[in-house]
């Protein structure tokens, strides 16, 4: 194809090479499952294992917004554990990365929802790059 007007070419140009910002991530957590899908505009995106509480210990259920995020942090309840690629969604639940990926798709945690290392720094990912304000989160038992 032939461009004919110049200043036109570039802005296709410049606009094609801009990445398409996301109206709304969705983050769908089945516990019976111990599986969460991830929705961008509507699309399935991602579909992984995860795991969420364990006995003697719960999970909120229900539609959250993310409240914050955190590169890296450390549980202060619980023995200063690692949470990579947080993504807080009801005070101190939130959405991480965990070091321990052979009880991923089993109940496991204190009551976050965790997600194999590289699956949870996808997911920071995509939220940092289109708005925290377009995260939601729905957590079903």
């Amino acid at each position: 194809m032939r461009c004919v007007n110049a200043l036109a070419c570039a802005a296709v140009l410049i606009f094609a090479a801009l990445p398409a910002r996301a109206d709304t991530i969705l983050a769908k957590v089945s516990i019976s499952d111990q599986r969460m899908d991830v929705f961008v505009d509507g699309w399935p995106r991602y579909s992984w294992p995860v795991s969420t509480a364990r006995q003697g210990y719960y999970t909120p259920t229900g539609y959250f917004a993310a409240q914050r995020l955190a590169k890296m942090w450390y549980s202060r309840k619980y023995d200063n554990s690692p949470m990579p690629h947080s993504i807080f969604f009801k005070g101190g639940f939130a959405i991480h990365g965990t070091e321990h990926i052979k009880r991923l798709g089993t109940p496991a945690s204190h009551g976050c929802i965790r997600l194999h290392p590289e699956n949870a720094a996808a997911l920071y990912s995509l939220v940092e790059e289109n708005g925290m304000e377009n995260m939601q989160i729905e957590v079903d038992q």
